[in-house]
């Protein structure tokens, strides 16, 4: 496991982390103050509207939009076949106007409310509480079937008769009966603070909150790679040294003050890759490139090679180009937190054992990946699909919003069009209208090409209708817009 660091920039408005592995940044988290992710809070919802033929509901729990919760997500009822929540219609399990206690699993994206579920899960240091559940489970990373299978003994004699399942986390491997009896303590003692703000106050009340993006560096993130985490601020790393302390006293241990004049961010160049992670064009140390177009269904990835190298060595340098954009890929797909489907063209390869191998490189870099991905082979027509689990915005859509001149299209008019678009225009109205003269009032591209290139249209058209047609600038207007004034 290659040695990482973490860096928080931490701001009022905004906490910022970094991972760096040797010296590349693998994955970015951003958290505003005022746009504060809302997975794994835990609500106290009323049913605004059972829909049977979609078997889901939508549920008001006091956010902008209502969220919305599928049949799977109930907690199954006693009489349920096979303790499945959807084997039971949705309207025999809940109705409108009843409360809920639910969690978010997913932000609002777009204009899609949160997704929820009635199975509520809160999660510790190492393990994970489940309180509608008598399940224990072990996280698939833990090594071999016995060391699974005495974890789960020693699970069961510490749990007892006592309500509610656990899954154990990885951390979870190394952890004394001492350190689980602790966070099983405090993860009960969470819940039942739920449970007593859930009778004492009214739907669309925020029971629970899950840690800030600091907090969850040191119970998520950090692992036994971690070499350390540097934070920039001095208050922030005396609250995150008590709560780690207290919590997560492993991960605490590797936390340090960064103490040095330049942002910590800049240092480490952490800003120029979050620069470069918005373009589109991503370049290769081979000389080829990807290019990467998101949309709202899907995300588009191409990769191109660089200059030709000849018949005889173009195969291998294919080869090797994509073998370097499974890797690069892989890395762009954690840093800009691309999800739902992923379309991959890779430069077409004639050998099946290139193909086969490249396909083998591209599992394994996204091996490393802790957001869970299904990848598919090559597809006759020769492109690489992949699902990559979508809980939170991009970091383009974070960070960005569609260009109000184009609109998102990411191009627009040429000034020889719109100047056509407007002559069209002034010949339409000047078969309703009958004023003095027209005006067109336009970006100063448009009018610098009336001016040379088409003056003999314009000029042409003012014969045509028998009226003036002036001309003016209007430096705020965008190369599409236009206005035409009857004077």
């Amino acid at each position: 496991m290659a040695s990482q660091d973490i860096l928080i920039n931490w701001a009022p408005q905004e906490t910022r982390v970094a991972i760096v592995e040797n010296g590349a940044v693998q994955e970015l988290h951003i958290e505003r103050a005022l746009e504060r992710g809302l997975v794994g809070n835990v609500y106290l919802g009323k049913v605004a509207r059972v829909l049977p033929g979609m078997q889901s509901a939508f549920i008001d729990v006091g956010l902008d939009r209502a969220a919305f919760l599928h049949v799977a997500d109930l907690n199954p009822p006693p009489n349920a076949p096979g303790r499945d929540a959807a084997a039971v219609p949705i309207e025999r399990q809940i109705f409108e106007g009843q409360s809920l206690t639910v969690q978010v699993i997913k932000d609002p994206i777009g204009t899609k409310g949160a997704r929820l579920s009635a199975q509520i899960s809160i999660a510790g240091r190492m393990l994970v509480f489940l309180p509608h559940d008598k399940h224990i489970g072990i996280s698939q990373k833990i090594g071999s079937a016995e060391a699974r299978e005495q974890l789960r003994a020693r699970m069961h004699a510490l749990v007892g008769e006592q309500p509610g399942g656990f899954i154990l986390r990885t951390n979870a491997e190394e952890a004394s009966d001492t350190e689980l009896a602790d966070d099983i303590a405090y993860l009960r003692k969470t819940w039942a603070g739920i449970r007593e703000r859930a009778q004492a106050s009214p739907p669309g009340t925020l029971l629970h909150q899950d840690l800030s993006l600091a907090e969850r560096v040191l119970r998520d993130l950090a692992n036994d790679a971690t070499h350390a985490i540097r934070i920039d601020s001095g208050l922030q790393h005396d609250k995150l040294k008590q709560f780690g302390e207290t919590f997560m006293p492993r991960s605490a241990a590797k936390l340090e003050l960064y103490r040095g004049e330049r942002p910590i961010f800049d240092l480490f160049g952490i800003e120029e890759e979050i620069v470069r992670a918005l373009s589109r064009r991503v370049e290769l140390k081979s000389g080829g490139t990807l290019v990467i177009d998101q949309t709202e269904a899907m995300t588009t990835i191409d990769v191109n090679t660089g200059g030709f190298v000849g018949a005889r060595n173009f195969e291998d340098t294919v080869f090797k180009t994509n073998l370097e954009a499974a890797g690069a890929i892989a890395r762009q797909l954690r840093l800009r937190n691309l999800g739902g489907m992923v379309i991959v063209d890779f430069i077409d390869m004639t050998r099946e054992e290139h193909q086969q191998a490249v396909l083998a490189e591209f599992r394994k870099q996204l091996a490393r990946d802790r957001t869970r991905t299904t990848v598919s082979g090559f597809s006759q027509l020769g492109l690489v699909e992949l699902t990559r689990k979508r809980t939170r915005e991009s970091l383009a859509h974070m960070l960005c919003e569609p260009c109000p001149t184009c609109e998102g299209r990411g191009q627009v008019k040429t000034a020889r069009s719109v100047c056509y678009d407007i002559l069209r225009e002034i010949l339409r109205e000047a078969r309703q209208f009958n004023p003095k003269e027209f005006r067109i009032v336009a970006s100063a591209a448009v009018v610098e090409m009336f001016l040379d290139e088409e003056s003999v249209h314009l000029a042409g058209l003012s014969e045509f209708i028998g009226k003036p047609i002036s001309l003016s600038t209007e430096p705020s207007m965008n190369p599409e817009q236009y206005d035409i004034v009857l004077m």
